[in-house]
């Protein structure tokens, strides 16, 4: 399998191991492209770079890039990696997870490899990966850090949908009543969307709603009639610009703490086409004694 190439001229920063295999494992990474048009809003793009080589027993050797994808409301981060060992010509694909940092502008981001976090917008992002690369064919097990420079380009595209909460702060050992506030600000799209949230496993903690939207999942082989009492899972579809819905919600949490997370999810149709939707965090509610 082809290892990975970069779309940006490489480039290694300090702290990130230096390639010398390169000349083995990629004897070709190109030249790179001319600069690409500047994306439209919301239009996505993705940028890589070569962030450095991990190197272990044996001759084993992981050559890592750092790549984020970014457009709309979401940057997503990436490590693509090839592997090998040395004397042997065959580089295999290898996976790649850990965590990732990013800094723009006097902003930290941050996320799982590979995860999104909230994209800030334009300019020059100084990517930092702690890095797990495994690959059995290549017998490659690796752990290290990477960095890597990436000028991204796409607007930050402006949010169509919003969700807001009358209050973030439960209580141990209560039940406490909370009103969220579902909004479609865009005149694109439709009045669809799926509006969902959940507690920590295990805690206690117990969602429940009268509005006759939302269920708790149910969960299970058929016939199983299992739900979880710590999700709730709201089915909207009469969402408009200027007429929000709202969806009260029960939260009770026992002796053991949780916080509860949200989340929407909702297409903006474009024919026929199956990535025209977004997933948008909601608020937090958090708990305390």
């Amino acid at each position: 399998m082809a290892p990975f190439r970069p779309t940006t001229t490489p480039r290694v920063l300090a702290g990130a191991v230096a390639l010398p295999l390169l000349a083995l494992v990629a004897p070709a990474w190109g030249r790179p492209s001319a600069a690409p048009p500047t994306p439209t809003a919301g239009e996505p793009a993705t940028h890589c770079a070569s962030a450095g080589t991990l190197h272990g027993a044996d001759g084993a050797y992981a050559e890592v890039g750092l790549c984020a994808d970014s457009g709309g409301l979401r940057l997503t981060v990436s490590a693509p990696a090839s592997c090998g060992r040395v004397g042997s010509r065959t580089a295999y694909s290898c996976r790649s997870t850990g965590t990732w940092t990013a800094r723009h502008a006097g902003t930290t981001l941050a996320g799982t490899l590979p995860g999104p976090a909230e994209y800030a917008g334009p300019g020059t992002y100084d990517v930092t990966g702690s890095v797990h690369i495994r690959s059995d064919p290549a017998g490659v097990d690796l752990r290290g850090t990477v960095r890597a420079s990436l000028a991204l380009t796409a607007p930050r595209a402006q949010a169509t949908h919003a969700v807001t909460a009358d209050r973030t702060t439960l209580h141990r050992g209560t039940t406490t009543t909370v009103t969220y506030t579902v909004r479609r600000d865009s005149e694109d799209g439709d009045g669809s969307a799926r509006f969902g949230l959940i507690g920590e496993e295990g805690t206690g903690v117990r969602l429940s709603t009268a509005d006759g939207r939302c269920v708790n999942p149910l969960v299970g082989r058929y016939p199983a009639t299992t739900r979880l009492p710590h999700a709730l899972d709201c089915a909207l579809t009469t969402l408009q610009p200027g007429r929000p819905e709202k969806v009260t919600v029960r939260v009770f949490v026992g002796p053991a703490c949780s916080t509860v997370v949200s989340k929407l999810g909702y297409w903006m149709p474009d024919g026929q086409a199956l990535y025209t939707g977004s997933m948008q965090p909601g608020p937090e509610l958090t708990c305390v004694s």
